[in-house]
């Protein structure tokens, strides 16, 4: 017979989880200790053994739970308007950890995520589009993850720009306003579009 979890253990499991967060973002998965780890979290590194077992488990606890925050934001972009959320907010907190996942090389189930998320709204979009695409929806749905994913990647330099942290209420709302400016408004008319296919079109190997 199976009892139930003692809720302050499941307290203190996700106590550690965030610590790991904060600790790896900070340091990268190499340098992390389990010792540093339990530090960042005010526990014994025995309690995070007994959690988890080895960093290699901790660090997937930890890309299961930015996956489910990942998908959390997913239903709440198709249930309000894009200003009634901030995942600029709610990834805040991930933020270093998501930039060392993807810069050190294990980030891909959650980039590959993305991408099927990706891959099935513009696949609904598409059907309203006047004229089809002549790209496949993966591909854009690639491009747009990486591109999503870029502040992220290059927090210190899209910092610099906007003069302001991504992390503060000023950054998050510069960001926030520049994304909704740029995908509400193309840069190229369909007109200039048009000529730009026709010359991928004429470059194109037979």
């Amino acid at each position: 017979m199976t009892t139930a979890p003692d809720p302050a253990d499941l307290t203190a499991r996700a106590r550690i989880r965030d610590a790991a967060l904060r600790h790896i973002g900070e340091h990268g998965y190499e340098r992390a200790t389990i010792r540093g780890i339990a530090e960042t979290a005010g526990v014994s590194p025995g309690l995070v053994r007994h959690h988890f077992g080895s960093k290699q488990a901790l660090r997937e606890a930890c890309d299961e739970h930015l996956m489910k925050t990942m998908h959390r934001l997913h239903e709440q972009a198709g249930q309000q308007p894009p200003v009634g959320f901030n995942p600029v907010a709610v990834m805040g907190p991930y933020r270093r950890y998501l930039a060392r996942a993807l810069s050190e090389g294990w980030a891909s189930p959650f980039f590959d995520e993305m991408v099927r998320i990706g891959e099935r709204w513009l696949a609904e979009a598409d059907k309203d589009r006047p004229e089809p695409p002549d790209v496949d929806p993966r591909t854009r749905a690639a491009v747009l993850a990486a591109m999503a994913l870029a502040p992220t990647v290059l927090s210190q330099l899209v910092e610099r720009g906007m003069g302001a942290g991504i992390d503060s209420a000023e950054g998050q709302d510069k960001l926030l306003r520049a994304l909704l400016d740029i995908h509400s408004h193309p840069l190229l008319t369909p007109e200039e579009a048009a000529r730009a296919r026709a010359t991928l079109d004429r470059g194109r190997p037979g």
